[in-house]
């Protein structure tokens, strides 16, 4: 089918192109994936030190208002490339941008700055939540909104400007309310599981409460699903460990990506807590930081990318969190996290 050849082809690619930078070919199913970056494909073992949830440019607009007419994009890039520049020098080697569809996704703008900085940076495929749903999300049926972005993954996201080949996305971006879901959130996570079982793009879902999180992972696990291939976005929002543990018990990935708005004590007690409950192999670790604001100003105030691989890396540290810990939280979590697979449609 033309989903499994295309994903061969970019095995091929992954492999040609690991093979060439010295790695040694994958040999376990776990490793078989291929984590589709904003310049192409590349093997998991070539991510590095992934942040796993930052933004590099956002529009609240609305999805009725937002588009490239909204920014200049050499006005975003010479805002945001220090930024950037500035993760390089800390070793930072892979940035996920989980900015989607209709609230500001700009894949050229995302390519030039990993071509300028030499970060990989993956994009993502799916839609947010009202009021950045497009009209016809709410009149499209799940499997109509999956065969959107089932296509976005085989024929590639435009570039706004035109400028080069399409973007193939790297994971698939949905949002849901809080609590109980609604019709178009259950909806969209039922689009997002249909996108997955054809492409074997990993689901990142903002969540952020309990409720929304398990009924999410019930949706998707109903139509065959592998939650290990599903991430609860905003963990850290949850305070329950016990709601935290029931969504590690069902095999999803838990990401606290709000490291440096709050206390980092905090932060940091709750990776270790889970860390104690052996929770290791099922966290992803960012910062949800950034980024040009489009209609603000000059792109408005940016938060810096920083924070995790300096004040929090030190901190941990001396909470007596070791490299290997630390490697297996920001290298080989992420590098599992978005590999895909082949897809199974």
């Amino acid at each position: 089918m033309v989903t499994r050849r295309r994903f061969l082809q970019g095995l091929t690619a992954s492999l040609a192109w690991g093979l060439a930078v010295g790695c040694a070919p994958p040999q376990q199913e776990d490793d078989m994936g291929t984590i589709h970056t904003v310049r192409g494909p590349i093997g998991p073992a070539e991510l590095g030190l992934t942040l796993a949830h930052e933004h590099i440019m956002v529009d609240f607009g609305g999805a009725e208002v937002t588009g490239p007419h909204r920014w200049e994009a050499d006005d975003v890039i010479a805002k945001m490339q220090p930024y950037l520049e500035e993760l390089v020098a800390l070793g930072v080697q892979a940035f996920v941008d989980a900015t989607p569809a209709y609230l500001g996704r700009d894949v050229g703008i995302l390519r030039r700055l990993s071509v300028a900085t030499g970060l990989h940076i993956v994009t993502n495929t799916g839609w947010y939540k009202p009021p950045y749903l497009p009209p016809r999300a709410f009149e499209l049926s799940a499997d109509e909104i999956a065969a959107e972005w089932i296509a976005e993954f085989e024929d590639g996201i435009p570039v706004p400007e035109g400028d080069g080949d399409p973007v193939r996305p790297g994971f698939v971006k949905i949002a849901v309310n809080p609590g109980p879901l609604d019709p178009t959130q259950l909806k969209i996570v039922q689009a997002a599981a249909r996108t997955h079982l054809a492409t074997g793009l990993t689901v990142a879902s903002h969540t952020g409460e309990a409720r929304a999180a398990l009924e999410s992972l019930d949706a998707a696990e109903a139509l065959g699903m592998d939650l290990s291939r599903y991430i609860v976005v905003h963990a850290d929002q949850i305070r329950s460990l016990d709601d935290l543990a029931e969504i590690a018990q069902r095999g999803a990935w838990i990401e606290y990506d709000a490291i440096g708005t709050r206390d980092l004590g905090e932060h940091i007690e709750l990776l270790q807590r889970s860390l104690d409950r052996g929770w290791i192999d099922q966290i992803l670790l960012s910062q949800d930081a950034g980024w040009y604001a489009v209609g603000e100003p000059d792109g408005g105030t940016v938060r810096p990318y920083t924070a995790i691989v300096t004040a929090f890396r030190d901190g941990l540290a001396q909470a007596g969190v070791d490299d290997a810990t630390w490697d297996r939280l920001m290298r080989a979590n992420p590098a599992r996290a978005y590999a895909a697979g082949g897809g199974t449609a």
